[in-house]
Parts: structure tokens; sequence; C-alpha cells
């Protein structure tokens, strides 16, 4: 076991280190060029949209769709995940303050990515003969590259999302969940785990109506809450804000000096990117499957919609946790992940500080555990039919319940490794389509 899970972590750290470095940043910067800096020209629009939808009549969509904004929401509630208050601490303990300033341009280039594949996710959706439409990357990767070689890829494609999002992935975020209740409530996480499981599953059995009408209603909720208990955290420490700011700074040479220089900002860029992925999960071939269910008059309204979700989770949610740590000084308390984001909300809030923290985790790994549902599920349509639909429901939800009895070392990594390997084929995909 040991050796399998070493194999794996040396896999991560090339494709981690230089494969989605190159791929994402440069991937992001050649859509960015082609589509004329889309995240700045097409910024209002897409705002405009999305909370003109928050507004609307939320019934419209029907059973077999989602509304522009119930797909922005179940995106959302697959990004805004444990990523922004464990993965972003982690960042900051190894990659320091510089690693936010890397998340910054990965989430940046990301919008341009993440238009892209809204825009192929509705182009190439499929619409069944009972009308029933299911779409993402394995549509437009085949449209990309026909023949065997289009279907390998995108069948690869639908067993690296499944095993990566809906088994391993929604393991770990019940983890997340059980271990803050525990630690907040000193709640078993196996009575955690059953309650989880057991809601999980009565969402998953809803089909995508009741999924879109959880995902609508959890993450303004949840969003508003963290935000606000965020800003009171921020606030109680304003004289560090400006101090917090220039920490950010992709280079600091008061903390590093000489030859030491290259290597920080290199472990900043490298942590910032990778963390950045899997918190806004633009370029990862994910959120596509929520954005093309939307119904909408062209596809291109759904990209200005697309972008907005990773404004909101990298600049609007994860920016808030990075300047909760720093403005608290708590990066050199040596803590890392979910223990680094609880101290710092508990220098202010006192004892609350790990019942917030808890909170948060239950609202941001549950909506996530359904938004990474619906996204396995779409492939494990594509690949076996709709048959394998309520035994896929019944084992991601078994893997939810075993998630929250401990951590598995192996299991993380091999969830952080598929996910990355899940970005070259729809990488690959969108370039070749961006040509077109």
């Amino acid at each position: 076991m040991d050796k399998l899970n070493n194999i794996v972590l040396l896999i991560q750290h090339y494709l981690a280190d230089y494969i989605l470095i190159i791929l994402l940043l440069g991937g992001g910067v050649i859509f960015t060029i082609r589509l004329g800096f889309i995240q700045i020209r097409g910024f209002k629009a897409g705002w405009k949209r999305t909370f003109g939808g928050l507004f609307s009549k939320k019934g419209t969509a029907g059973k077999d769709g989602m509304s522009s904004f119930q797909a922005l929401a179940t995106a959302i509630a697959a990004q805004v995940g444990t990523g922004n208050i464990a993965g972003a601490a982690t960042a900051l303990a190894i990659g320091g303050p510089g690693a936010i300033f890397w998340m910054w341009i990965a989430a940046f280039l990301g919008m341009a990515t993440i238009f892209g594949e809204a825009i192929m996710a509705q182009k190439y959706k499929h619409v069944g003969k009972d009308g029933h439409v299911t779409g993402g990357p394995v549509y437009y990767i085949q449209a990309a590259f026909k023949g065997t070689f289009g279907k390998i890829l995108a069948a690869v494609f639908s067993v690296l999302i499944i095993f990566a999002l809906g088994f391993m992935g929604n393991a770990v975020q019940s983890n997340s969940i059980a271990s803050a209740f525990h630690t907040a409530f000193g709640i078993p996480q196996i009575v955690v785990g059953i309650i989880i499981a057991a809601i999980a599953l009565f969402v998953f059995v809803g089909g995508i109506s009741r999924i879109a009408k959880v995902t609508e209603t959890i993450v303004p909720i949840m969003a508003c809450f963290y935000i606000i208990g965020s800003l009171i955290v921020i606030f109680a420490n304003f004289k560090e804000i400006p101090y917090a700011f220039y920490s950010i700074g992709a280079f600091k040479p008061s903390a590093v000096s000489g030859g030491a220089v290259g290597a920080t900002v290199k472990l900043a860029l490298t942590k910032g990117v990778a963390r950045g992925l899997f918190s806004n999960e633009a370029g990862m071939g994910s959120t596509p499957h929520a954005h093309a269910v939307a119904k909408v008059e062209h596809p291109v309204e759904q990209g200005f919609v697309a972008m907005i979700g990773v404004f909101i989770d990298t600049f609007v949610i994860l920016n808030l946790t990075a300047l909760v740590i720093i403005t608290t000084q708590s990066i050199p308390t040596g803590l890392t992940g979910t223990a680094l984001s609880q101290y710092a909300f508990s220098s202010v809030f006192g004892k609350f500080g790990n019942v917030f923290i808890a909170i948060c985790m239950f609202f941001f790994a549950f909506s996530t555990i359904i938004g990474w549902y619906f996204f396995g599920q779409a492939n494990v349509k594509y690949l076996f039919g709709k048959k394998a639909v309520k035994p896929y429901a019944v084992l991601v939800s078994l893997c939810v319940l075993l998630g929250s009895l401990a951590q598995v070392d192996l299991v993380w990594n091999m969830a952080d490794c598929f996910n990355s390997l899940m970005v070259i084929p729809n990488i690959l995909a969108l370039f070749f389509l961006s040509s077109q």
C-alpha cells in the first residue's frame, strides 16, 4: 500500500508542478488572447445574467434541464468546497502568501478557459429521444477528435471523473465534514457520516430537478454566511489589511534571500496553480456538465455566467479565507489545512470559531458532494446508460459513509492525481476546438 501511495505521489508531483502549469496557464493565456480578454469584456454581461437569473422564476427550466442560474449554482456548489477553507490554508502554509497571487492569475486565465468549456458543453450537449438533456467534455472531446481515438479519450475522461469526483472526491468531502463536526461538537464521525450519506442519497434519487432546487437554495445561503463571518474577522484586524495585500505579492524579498528567492517563487507558483485548480475547477472539465443542461437562447450566454462562478469562488470566497488567515497572523503557528482556518477564526470568535468552520464545512462540502455526484452521473449515463444511475447513487452514498470514518492517504492522493489527469484530455479538446 505504501509503495503504491508513493507512486501516486510521484505522478501527482510531475502533474501538479509541470503539466498542470503548462496546460492551465498556457491554455488560459491562449484562450484569453483568442477571445480578446473576454474576462474583462464579458464580465458586466456575466454579472447581469447571473444575478438577473437569481430573481427570476425558478421553476421554468423543467424536469430535464436547469435554468441558467441553477446551472451556475450547481457549478458553484462543486467549486466552492473544502478547497476554499482547507485548500487555501494549505497553499498559504506551504507556498506562503505568494501562492494566493498565483491563484489570482490562475483564476483570471481560468475565466477564459471556463467560458470556452461552457460554450462547448452547450454546443455539443446531447438531447435524448425522451427530451432528456445531458452534456460535458465527453461530447466535445469526440467532436475535437474523430473516430476511435476520440471515443477512447472520452471514455478515459469518464472513468477518471467518476472515480476522482464521484467516489474518491466525495469520500474526501465527507471526511472533512465529519472531522470538523467531531472537533466542534464531539459527535462521532460515523454518526455524521450516516446522516450525510442519507441526506445525499435523498437528493441523488430526486434527479436533476431536486439537485437544481437544492443547489440554488443552499449556495446563496452558504456564500452569505461565510462572507459575513470572514468580514467580521478581517475588520476586527483591519490594521493588518494593507500588510495582507502586500504580502500576497508574488515576490517578497524580505522573506527570503539569495538563491532561495527562485525556490520560494516556484513553490508559491506550483501550490497556487494546483490549489487554484481544485478550488475553481476551471479547465478540469467538471463544471461543463452543469452548464450543458442550462436552458439558454445561445451558448455564449452560459459562457458569460460560467465566468462569474470562477470569480465568486476565487476572488471572493477564497480571498476571504486568505485575508482571514493573514490578518490574524496565523501562518507562523505551523498549522495547515482546516486546523489553520479554525485557529484564524477562533482568534476572533473564540470557541465559536470551530463551530463556524464546522457549519461552513458542512455547507461547502455537502454542496460539493451534490455537484460532483451530478458530474459523475452524466458520465455514468454516457458509459453505461440510464439504468446504471441508481446503482451509482448508492455507491456514491456508500463512499460518503466510508469516507467519514477515517482519512486514507492513498484515496486522498489518488483523487488529486485523477483530478489532474482529467485536465489533459479536456484542455486538448478545447484547444483543438478553439481554432475552428
